[in-house]
């Protein structure tokens, strides 16, 4: 093996590390509701909010922190998320009113994932391996987030029962500071490019192109999705007479089986049309949904349900953020991953925030089961008129030109 070849083999393993870190320790929030509630007296929409403005603020500043990696290098940006990440699991040990949870588990927290996860990473990821690997590369890379999930989960569970819950977000601050080290091994950043565009050049024409703009409204889906199942599902089987414990267990598994989702999302994204492929798993994400809205919940329905949405969970995000390498270039993915991911988290907001707002209203989630069904299918739509060709040779000509 060369040099070269082992150096994209470190970048791409130790790129997933940090991802299956820092998405591993984020599925465990769900978790923490109820003994915090218990603790603190935090009704379910308390601790919706804080998780809802974690999402929102993970948004907006992914755009920051895809800049800061586009400009400074990705190992200083992926060092600062690392910090702030466990700053704000230790912040979110120590509050005790709502104000200081919104700040450590909303602000401090969504600031350090902004920095570890996929916008960032994923540009790395694509930088380090030839072109012909990339959308593997990438789904491998989504795939650590699963492989997370699967495995952190139930380690914060035995923590939670080992350590109660404030020794448990001790122990997962310490798995979000690893990324630290990590960021040494994975510094660097876009190389400039010759008549190439500016940055503001690059997002200005972004925006004026309407695959932009629908692939942040399916992404918009993904967050919504994902974040009310994530953040509610534990407490929705509780209220549906299983055990909390299986409710991480179903979380898990949906992280055990996007694993293979993940993986095999990126693999055919560099065959087929990545397009065609999202909306089909947008399409399948509904039909999972209904089962668990229709079928009685027994231990066996919600381990199917887990395993299908499992197998579509994450793989949207190679897909996704394989369409804007693809379409607008590696130069300023970072960024333009940022942006389109802000449209990710501003569903995830929605998703957490109505979830604990509903059932605080109606006393289910069977509306937030039906809205997401719903969303489902209009994702499935948006995919399907984004243009997959690149504007690269475009952008190059209106540069020559000027």
């Amino acid at each position: 093996m060369s040099e070269s070849q082992s150096i994209s083999l470190r970048t791409v393993w130790l790129g997933t590390f940090v991802v299956l870190l820092a998405m591993g320790v984020r599925a465990t929030f769900g978790l923490f509701m109820q003994p915090m509630a218990l603790e603190h007296g935090w009704g379910r929409d308390v601790f919706s909010m804080a998780f809802a403005l974690q999402n929102l603020v993970w948004g907006i500043s992914s755009i920051f922190m895809g800049m800061l990696a586009d400009r400074y290098g990705s190992g200083r940006t992926i060092a600062l998320g690392a910090f702030l990440y466990a700053a704000g699991m230790i912040g979110t040990r120590l509050a005790t009113d709502e104000a200081s949870l919104y700040l450590t588990a909303g602000l401090l927290v969504g600031l350090g994932q902004a920095g570890t996860t996929f916008p960032v990473i994923l540009p790395v990821v694509a930088r380090s391996v030839p072109m012909a690997y990339r959308s593997t590369a990438m789904g491998i890379a989504s795939a650590g987030g699963s492989m997370g999930q699967f495995l952190i989960v139930p380690a914060g569970q035995l923590l939670i029962s080992g350590l109660d819950w404030t020794g448990a977000l001790w122990a997962l601050s310490l798995f979000a500071a690893t990324g630290i080290p990590m960021a040494y091994f994975l510094r660097g950043k876009p190389g400039a490019q010759v008549g190439g565009q500016s940055l503001t050049a690059a997002i200005r024409q972004a925006l004026r192109h309407p695959s932009f703009h629908f692939l942040a409204g399916s992404y918009f889906v993904c967050g919504f999705h994902t974040a009310f199942i994530t953040l509610h599902l534990p407490a929705f089987v509780a209220d549906e007479g299983l055990q909390a414990s299986q409710g991480a267990t179903a979380i898990a598994l949906i992280g055990l089986f996007n694993v293979v989702g993940s993986f095999y999302a990126g693999k055919l994204g560099g065959k087929y049309s990545k397009k065609r492929l999202l909306a089909a798993m947008y399409g399948l994400r509904a039909f999972g949904m209904l089962l668990i809205l229709v079928m009685p919940l027994s231990t066996w329905v919600l381990y199917v349900f887990a395993g299908w949405m499992g197998l579509f969970w994450l793989g949207t995000v190679p897909l996704t953020q394989g369409l804007i390498g693809q379409i607008y270039g590696l130069r300023y993915a970072a960024t333009l991953s940022g942006i389109v991911f802000l449209g990710h988290q501003v569903g995830s907001f929605v998703g957490v925030w109505l979830g604990g707002y509903l059932y605080a209203s109606t006393g289910n989630y069977d509306l937030m089961w039906w809205i997401g069904i719903a969303l489902a299918l209009i994702a499935a739509l948006l995919c399907l008129p984004v243009k997959e060709q690149s504007l690269a040779p475009r952008a190059a000509m209106a540069n020559a030109a000027s």
